[in-house]
């Protein structure tokens, strides 16, 4: 399977990145760092620069339809600076409306809030962003991991680094199923 990690060049919790990417390369799956702009993007821990990372496409000539799934990796700046540009929402919404499955963790539904996916489905995440998701339709759960598939498409989201063992098992195995499903 091909991955999309979709990140902005700053702000990214690295663990959050390193970890499912890890996992997804260990399942013999594609990932591929997509990001607002070309170059690298900057990893964070907590609010200490970490590790810089290549961007392998940019968002507005990525497509969804070349993906099998979407991850969006969190930390505070990160989903903060995708919900503000445009092609990154289109970029999260169309995965939505292709009916591919989308994994999202910690901070990174707010990006789901800005492409006014969440309306009617059951989410975790960070217990700052629970407001924000009722705000906009959704359920919030607190959940070590919680797939909701309300909607065209299976959504696994997650609340922590802690929880990061099983949010990537449950991508993996969500996203494994999807393809096959589309295949």
């Amino acid at each position: 399977m091909r991955i999309a990690f979709l990140t902005a060049p700053e702000g990214v919790e690295q663990v959050e990145l390193t970890d499912p990417w890890k996992a997804a390369l260990d399942a013999g799956h594609t990932p591929v760092l997509v990001s607002t702009e070309r170059g690298e993007v900057q990893g964070f821990d907590h609010l200490d620069k970490a590790d810089t990372f290549p961007v392998d496409e940019v968002v507005g000539e990525a497509a969804a339809d070349s993906f099998d799934g979407l991850v969006l990796p969190g930390g505070v700046a990160n989903p903060d600076v995708l919900r503000a540009d445009e092609k990154a929402v289109a970029f999260v919404r169309d995965f939505f409306t292709q009916g591919r499955p989308v994994a999202a963790i910690c901070h990174a539904p707010w990006t789901l809030v800005e492409a006014d996916v969440v309306r009617g489905r059951v989410l975790t995440s960070w217990p700052s962003v629970a407001t924000d998701l009722r705000n906009a339709g959704a359920t919030w759960v607190d959940e070590q991991v919680k797939v909701c598939d309300h909607g065209p498409n299976k959504l696994v989201t997650s609340r922590k680094p802690d929880d990061l063992k099983a949010f990537s098992e449950t991508f993996l195995d969500v996203f494994a199923t999807e393809a096959a499903t589309r295949a």
